[in-house]
């Protein structure tokens, strides 16, 4: 990927920084992109090639790069105040987002500010259990949590999820059989698939499970309908549903993980309308501020609330903070975010894409017979790189299509061997179109 006059700055990129989720040996062969700017769907590199971005940098850009009203919004709230701490102070941009965000769920009208997604997901466990303990409900100790679930890779979260490769390097002090996951899931294919409106048939062994648990359960914490990081795998709807009356009637709160799933990637603004249902807390970050700045949010209800409300004497206050919690630049650019995502239109526009996305990846398949069945929900579609009928392959095809389409010009970063795209909710005219050529090259080019 680096040309000769990227040399010098492959070895400054790799002298002292540790780049995420990466065997960094693999830096030998395939060096950083060198970013230079980036606008709309796609990433400039140094030397002016361009990408399309189809994974909205790891799901986050959901308003694409350099977005005019975000950008417009950060540089007016950079001129007046960039931060204070959130504790017997706040400012309008942060009052006002969460007011903006206590209107999106009926019903929860509470909005606790935290740093990033995993943050938020730990903020609201903690507050599930200490909420839990506080109404005598001290034997409430575990929470439980999906199979293939994936909630970050801080200690907690790494915990609650089921993909392995995020799960190396947990403590022992933390039990599995405190994290139980609920397995057997009613997975489809698309929405328009029957299990999706019905799932009776997967319920009653789910049921057991739950019932099991039931007596320790805290919580029970969820990605709403689509998961990301086991392979953009999607359950039926019907299951949230069921989740959501069971957990209800056991007095276990309900968290929906919505931090890749909520601002329209599903087709819905939150992907829990797809059930119609509302949880007791949702965790919020990633397209909060359209991807432009580190924040996180967890709304929750009145009787969550009420329970850490008293006098002083009595300790029952939530004592969790993080020194950037609320920020004001990222609550305006949040504002604005909202004001794109809330447009009349937008959603419109996150269907016309989701329709063209599966044809494009279907085509991807037909064209190049190394992909199974095509699976997604809203701007998200997936397939299973597989060997072409009468070719052989060796290990680690997934990455081998990322640097070939890299070559060719598209961020297309496999899961594994799980294909997928995510491009920005607003993606340029011709986006898919292109993405599609260049990941047809890049998989025939891979298995070659």
């Amino acid at each position: 990927m680096s040309s000769a006059g990227d040399e010098g700055w492959n070895d400054r990129a790799l002298a002292h920084l540790w780049y995420a989720c990466a065997q960094m040996k693999d830096y030998q062969t395939f060096p950083p992109m060198h970013v230079a700017s980036a606008s709309g769907s796609h990433i400039v590199l140094a030397d002016g090639r361009r990408l399309i971005d189809g994974i909205s940098s790891w799901w986050c850009r959901s308003l694409g790069h350099a977005h005019p009203s975000l950008a417009a919004a950060l540089r007016d709230q950079a001129s007046r105040v960039e931060h204070v701490m959130l504790a017997h102070m706040a400012t309008d941009a942060t009052v006002e987002l969460s007011e903006r965000l206590a209107r999106i769920f009926p019903g929860l009208g509470k909005v606790f500010f935290g740093g990033d997604g995993s943050t938020a997901v730990e903020i609201a466990v903690k507050m599930s259990y200490e909420a839990q303990r506080l109404s005598g409900h001290a034997a409430r100790t575990k929470v439980l949590s999906l199979e293939n679930g994936y909630h970050g890779e801080t200690q907690l979260c790494a915990a609650l999820s089921d993909v392995g490769d995020y799960r190396r390097g947990i403590l022992p002090a933390l039990d599995p059989g405190a994290f139980p996951k609920l397995r057997g899931l009613p997975y489809v294919g698309s929405r328009h698939e029957p299990e999706w409106e019905d799932c009776s048939a997967a319920w009653p062994a789910l049921l057991r499970q739950l019932e099991e648990a039931g007596p320790s359960l805290c919580a029970v914490i969820l990605e709403p309908v689509l998961q990301g990081a086991s392979g953009m795998r999607v359950y039926a709807a019907d299951l949230l549903r069921r989740l959501r009356g069971w957990t209800r009637e056991q007095g276990v709160h309900l968290v929906a993980d919505e931090i890749m799933t909520g601002f329209g990637r599903t087709g819905r603004l939150m992907a829990c309308e797809h059930a119609g249902i509302v949880p007791d807390l949702v965790c919020l970050s990633k397209g909060l501020t359209g991807g432009t700045l580190p924040m996180s949010a967890v709304v929750t209800g009145e009787q969550i609330y009420a329970t850490f409300y008293g006098a002083f004497e009595e300790d029952r206050a939530f004592n969790h903070s993080n020194t950037f919690a609320g920020n004001p630049l990222g609550a305006a650019v949040a504002v604005a975010a909202l004001r794109a995502y809330q447009e009349p239109s937008f959603l419109t526009r996150v269907a016309e894409l989701a329709g063209e996305l599966r044809a494009g990846l279907e085509e991807v398949s037909r064209a190049t017979g190394a992909l199974g069945p095509v699976r997604g929900i809203g701007a998200v579609v997936a397939a299973d790189l597989r060997a072409p009928s009468g070719k052989a392959t060796t290990g680690r095809l997934g990455f081998r299509v990322y640097q070939e389409a890299a070559r060719r010009g598209a961020l297309v970063r496999p899961i594994g061997d799980a294909l997928y795209w995510l491009p920005p909710l607003n993606a340029d005219e011709g986006v898919v179109e292109e993405l599609t050529r260049v990941t047809i090259d890049a998989i025939r080019a891979a298995v070659g």
